[in-house]
């Protein structure tokens, strides 16, 4: 009972030299979206049908064994996730300094001084009166945060949420170079299945070309004929030579993305991936899919250390109160080591208050500060999650248009090639010349490039879609809890109602 009657008379007198300072009213004021809030449009309803969730090696889906290879580099080289791990244990570093500051600190300190002692109303007449002695110590100082505000505890709780958002900025960086890597590979495909076709395309022209001679060497063509033919051979081998150089640069891409020379790249052979390979989608949406994105998950942690921010900016307004203790030995006079023998000893205990009184708006300015960050931390939460439902919403709209798209390519491939065909056989039987049947291939070459287009766009757009969803990374396993979210209640807000 004495106990509690001290504590309520110590909080009396706080909240009595505290109300010097007040706050002001200063407080955070936006607030957080949820994903439920969001409308999710037609595209995300649409995309219930399927059931499947991004693996955490997602890639494999495209059976590409250098592709494998060359992720697996990628993470292991990347300067780009050096830099973000790096980072990792900086912030983690920076966590255990904070937590250190609610743990006791024991300090140690000695000091050997030679002292002249001077002769005058203090010190003489006397015996050390001018006289060189050493005057020695030799001190252990412990002290212990009591932390009544929190305080102490909040500034460790906001280093270690800082922590996991840079836990989640390394997740997203490792999916950000996942994507760029499977992307560039898809287009490094792409390339290949091009230069197949401007490769068949030249072959063909030179087939019309020296039909065209024959021709007029027999007397029924005409130079016309001939100097048509040649005309578009120039410009097909330039694209050959383009889609060469376009080879080489996407080498060296892919190099650089796994953070290796223009030289391993030169090694890549031409990828084995399908172009046309079916893509599936996760059942539960959108909620649980925007807490899957590492950024979403990075933002929320920004937001929980914005609002610890709040409370350490508060606890600032209320008394400070440590325990204290020094021990020690001292030594005047005798040899340099005399105050080893502990013959003299000094000893000092008890709580040390510090009070801020006037202090010329610097707390209110320190709590605006932190309710400022706190309200662009949410702002920025906000529109993550409107931008991680909008880029998945894109997603879907390209994956469903890209189906359409790949249906329709395929009957153009395949109304070209029946034509090709029936030209064929045409020609065969006499029917018509070959120049024909050489004008249905090249539209078939035509409708087959378009569809290795429209097959390498559906798998980009994949990709795109598991990046969206978080990758199979496994963001949403770490998230700040509900209530390190908001800013918390002055600690003596309770007593004053």
């Amino acid at each position: 009972m004495p106990c509690r009657i001290i504590q309520r008379g110590f909080l009396a007198l706080t909240l009595t030299l505290g109300g010097c300072i007040g706050t002001g009213g200063i407080a955070p004021q936006t607030h957080e979206l949820h994903a439920e809030q969001l409308a999710t449009g037609d595209a995300v309803h649409a995309a219930v049908v399927d059931a499947h969730w991004p693996a955490d090696q997602w890639w494999q889906a495209y059976a590409d064994p250098q592709l494998n290879n060359w992720l697996s580099q990628a993470l292991a080289n990347s300067p780009t996730l050096a830099v973000a791990a790096a980072r990792v244990r900086e912030a983690r570093a920076l966590a255990g300094v904070a937590e250190a500051a609610e743990s006791m600190q024991i300090s140690g300190d000695a000091a050997i001084r030679r002292h002249t002692w001077p002769t005058d109303d203090f010190y003489g007449p006397g015996t050390l009166a001018d006289t060189s002695t050493f005057d020695n110590t030799a001190t252990l100082g412990l002290s212990y945060p009591l932390d009544f505000w929190g305080r102490d505890s909040n500034a460790s709780a906001r280093a270690l949420d800082l922590a996991h958002m840079s836990a989640a900025q390394a997740r997203m960086a490792e999916l950000d170079l996942q994507g760029n890597v499977v992307r560039a590979y898809i287009q490094f495909s792409l390339q290949y299945a091009e230069r197949d076709i401007a490769e068949a395309t030249l072959a063909q022209q030179q087939q019309i070309l020296d039909l065209a001679q024959k021709r007029l060497q027999g007397g029924i063509g005409t130079h016309f004929e001939v100097s048509q033919a040649e005309a578009p051979l120039p410009e097909t081998r330039r694209q050959i030579d383009a889609l060469d150089e376009a080879l080489a640069l996407s080498r060296n891409q892919l190099a650089a993305l796994a953070g290796k020379g223009p030289g391993d790249g030169a090694r890549l052979q031409r990828p084995s991936l399908s172009l046309g390979r079916p893509l599936a989608l996760p059942s539960s949406l959108p909620a649980q899919l925007l807490g899957q994105r590492p950024d979403v998950v990075a933002s929320r942690w920004r937001v929980a250390a914005q609002a610890r921010g709040i409370d350490v900016a508060q606890a600032g307004f209320y008394p400070n109160v440590d325990l204290a203790a020094s021990f020690g030995f001292m030594a005047v006079g005798g040899g340099a080591l005399e105050f080893l023998a502990a013959r003299k000893f000094s000893g000092t205990f008890g709580p040390a208050l510090s009070l801020p009184i006037f202090d010329g708006g610097r707390l209110r300015a320190e709590l605006g500060e932190a309710t400022g960050g706190y309200d662009a931390a949410v702002a920025q939460y906000n529109q993550t999650l409107v931008d991680a439902l909008k880029n998945i919403a894109d997603q879907l709209i390209r994956r469903a248009s890209l189906d359409k798209q790949q249906a329709l390519a395929g009957e153009s491939v395949a109304a070209a090639n029946k034509t090709y065909q029936i030209a064929l056989v045409a020609y065969q039987r006499g029917l018509t010349d070959y120049l024909n049947v050489l004008n249905a291939q090249s539209l078939l070459f035509r409708q087959q490039q378009v569809q290795q287009q429209v097959q390498a766009a559906r798998l980009s757009v994949q990709a795109g879609l598991i990046i969206a969803l978080g990758g199979g990374l496994g963001a949403g396993a770490d998230v700040p809890a509900d209530a390190s979210q908001l800013p918390g209640e002055p600690p003596l807000a309770a007593l004053r109602r």
